[in-house]
């Protein structure tokens, strides 16, 4: 996502992250199907008698000394698969996840603390690949961020877009007025829709343009005055730094969290850090899910799933740390201002980090 800003969106890096993983899997399925059997007949990787790394005679699938696996296959295919592997943890384990955080958020971080981790993807690479997904559909989805010949980042940005709408509809209106005075006809309607959208026209100017007053706070004033310099280039920044810096989410957030359970002897930072992950994990992939359905037109579902959220975080509260239901009540209440205060914070650095950076 970070690139330099004299090129588009398309030529970062060569190609998008969609096309990386798109041309990742596809050559795995080449490679699988040039060789079907992975090649380990002629790979001499199949049946070693001792360990590979440090030479332990092998007992079973894996090294009882270093850990490594048994048996080295050297096939494109297994290169593939390691790299699905790594870069998503892309397994079995993914299919077990996903429906336990959707449904049962609060059994699935429980077990996850209490060491029963094995059918599991991991909170941290779970996030990760979370985040992957949401700036992924972020960037297909979301106003176009591109450069035009001069070099110049281009965003579709809201006001934009509302001011081009209302002039197109205040200069139809006056054309229309025109035809109807010249017929003699009444105006007095036409001249107050005329003059309510001359209105809405100088707001939606003033507020793509207007000077904000001081806040008092220096890092908030930077801020305010970078991004109304040069807003494009600081939206285009604070995207690039999004991305970068995501897993920040994480240790702002834990504070939070311990606030609802202060000094307990039963819960530590640790249970609450898996809670945090899980969740942000879930909510990223909510929000992804909530970018695809308005840009399929489907408002009405983007808007439903905003309902999701404390009903997730109750369900995670008492599962994950057997509340009662009004203690998961009053937490989630308290949570749902806790997520907004951390999502804040998270911003506002981010912007600061654009402004500067």
């Amino acid at each position: 996502m970070n690139c330099n800003l004299e090129r588009t969106g398309q030529d970062c890096g060569g190609m998008s992250e969609a096309q990386v993983l798109g041309d990742a899997i596809g050559a795995g399925l080449a490679a699988r199907a040039l060789e079907p059997n992975g090649g380990e007949v002629d790979s001499g990787h199949t049946h070693e008698s001792a360990c590979l790394n440090c030479g332990t005679p092998l007992v079973g699938s894996h090294c009882h000394n270093c850990g490594q696996t048994a048996h080295v296959h050297r096939t494109l295919g297994a290169f593939f698969h390691d790299l699905l592997h790594g870069v998503f943890h892309f397994e079995g384990k993914i299919w077990h996840t996903l429906p336990m955080l959707i449904a049962r958020p609060g059994k699935l971080t429980r077990e996850y603390i209490d060491g029963r981790r094995a059918r599991y993807v991991s909170p941290l690479a779970l996030f990760l690949f979370s985040v992957f997904i949401m700036f992924a559909v972020i960037q297909q989805t979301a106003g176009d961020l591109n450069l035009g010949k001069d070099g110049n980042v281009a965003i579709n940005v809201g006001v934009s877009k509302g001011s081009a709408e209302i002039e197109k509809s205040l200069k139809a209106a006056r054309t229309k007025r025109a035809e109807v005075e010249a017929k003699g006809g009444d105006t007095d309607d036409l001249d107050t829709d005329i003059e309510q959208q001359e209105r809405a026209l100088a707001a939606m100017r003033r507020m793509g343009g207007e000077k904000l007053s001081s806040t008092g706070f220096s890092i908030l004033d930077e801020v305010i005055d970078e991004t109304q310099s040069n807003p494009k280039l600081v939206l285009y920044k604070m995207q690039s730094h999004a991305y970068k810096y995501s897993w920040a989410l994480v240790p702002i957030s834990v504070p939070f969290l311990w606030l609802l359970f202060p000094f307990s002897r039963r819960f530590h930072l640790y249970d609450h850090t898996v809670f945090v992950t899980y969740s942000l994990s879930f909510m990223t992939l909510l929000f992804a899910a909530g970018m695809i359905a308005g840009a399929f037109g489907a408002d009405p579902v983007a808007g439903l799933l905003a309902l999701v959220p404390p009903i997730h975080m109750y369900k995670q509260l008492r599962g994950t740390y057997g509340t009662s239901r009004l203690g998961g009540l009053v937490r989630t209440a308290a949570l749902l201002v806790f997520a907004m205060s951390a999502l804040a914070i998270y911003l506002v650095s981010i912007a600061a980090e654009a402004s500067t950076g």
